[in-house]
């Protein structure tokens, strides 16, 4: 909005605003928990179908083992049937991924992932680009060229009156050609 048009009063007071909020967030809440309520029970009748109470008073010792067994059994077939189901979930959201992937791809708009910063030292660098074929460490520093540095050739501070007298002349030109070189 710009500064000269002034904003509109709403048509509810803020009091009156309060209170209708207030309303549906307390009404929301008593649904949560009736649903909450229902789903508990709906999970207790199906429990109550699928798996009826066990009746080990009077039985013998044997018989408490042959029920030990078969209790164990069907155990193995339930989490048999949850492995193959999570695979299959697994499976297809790999897949679900991938097809995803292919039409960001071919819409065109590629989001670039945000790269984490990874720290590894040469060794383990080496070790992922060469395999398990470098065993031992690699000493860079020992591979890498020395280089000296030579130190400037400092002029010896003398007496100015001598050099000037020893490179009067043309014998003084010579010396100078003869350093250049």
């Amino acid at each position: 909005m710009s500064e000269g048009t002034p904003k509109p009063k709403p048509k509810i007071s803020a009091s009156r605003r309060l209170f209708l909020k207030t309303k549906l967030l307390k009404k929301a809440m008593t649904l949560l928990e009736s649903e909450k309520q229902v789903r508990k029970d709906e999970r207790e009748r199906i429990l109550g179908e699928r798996v009826p109470a066990l009746q080990v008073s009077g039985l013998s010792m044997q018989d408490l083992q042959n029920l030990c067994k078969e209790l164990h059994q069907k155990i193995d077939v339930v989490d048999e049937e949850r492995y193959d189901i999570a695979s299959k979930v697994s499976k297809n959201d790999m897949e679900i991924q991938d097809l995803s992937q292919k039409i960001y791809e071919l819409k065109g708009k590629m989001k670039r992932p945000n790269l984490k910063r990874v720290r590894v030292s040469a060794d383990a660098m080496l070790g992922a680009l060469l395999g398990a074929k470098v065993k031992e460490s690699v000493d860079f520093k020992a591979n890498l060229k020395t280089v000296k540095k030579e130190e400037e050739k400092k002029e010896e501070v003398t007496d100015w009156r001598k050099n000037v007298e020893s490179m009067s002349g043309m014998e003084g030109r010579k010396k100078l050609f003869d350093a250049g070189q």
